[in-house]
């Protein structure tokens, strides 16, 4: 498949704009905001619909998903406090806009994307950008415990409760962020994992995110 992304300095200048709102609106993490300036997610929209990219706004992408309003990929993000060479499982790939920003800082990304449509065409946009994470399609709602143990972990859909089995992939001092509530909102909730079996909990602000479904969510 070929692809001809334009980035200029309209769209250039449309990040730095967007970059200046999310600092504005609470975002304080440098680095965050470093990746959200550079990473083109006009790339993510079909190209009559450029004009949205920038907004700081969620956007249908098909399959019934959308791609998260760029304050909410800054906020999971900067909660992560992702470090270079960090070990990150993504669960919901989506556009694959979250994993870029968790590469821009230096992660190293497993992703899991339970729609086809999307993950087939992920899967060409990703690299063809520069951004090589491990792709799998399947329920991230059991995580990958194959590739585990991970540094951080990062769900971008509303899930009924955090799964155990993600806990279990997390290594000691691992981070997991997740939303968790109903299918109409949810609270985005941190968990340390602090020992073995001893986590410490943060519920913090109210979101609204498309819903987890699989075997240990919806």
């Amino acid at each position: 498949m070929a692809y001809k992304f334009i980035d200029n300095y309209r769209e250039q200048g449309a990040r730095k704009r967007l970059v200046d709102v999310l600092r504005k609106n609470g975002i304080e993490d440098e680095q965050v905001l470093k990746a959200i300036g550079k990473v083109p997610r006009h790339y993510f929209f079909d190209e009559t619909f450029w004009n949205q990219a920038y907004k700081d706004i969620a956007f249908p992408i098909g399959a019934g998903q959308t791609i998260s309003q760029p304050y909410t990929v800054a906020y999971q993000t900067e909660l992560l406090h992702i470090k270079k060479g960090d070990k990150v499982l993504e669960i919901g790939t989506g556009c694959g806009y979250q994993t870029c920003i968790l590469m821009e800082l230096g992660a190293q990304v497993v992703t899991i994307e339970r729609q086809e449509k999307l993950y087939e065409r992920t899967i060409q946009v990703l690299p063809y950008m520069g951004y090589k994470p491990t792709f799998f399609l399947g329920d991230g709602s059991i995580g990958r415990a194959e590739h585990s143990p991970y540094d951080k972990i990062i769900v971008t859909a509303g899930a009924p409760t955090v799964p155990d089995v993600l806990l279990k992939q997390l290594n000691i001092g691992g981070i997991l962020v997740i939303p968790v509530g109903d299918e109409q909102s949810q609270k985005m909730v941190t968990v340390l994992k602090t020992g073995e079996h001893d986590y410490e909990r943060h519920v913090l602000d109210t979101f609204r995110f498309v819903p987890l479904v699989g075997d240990r969510a919806w």
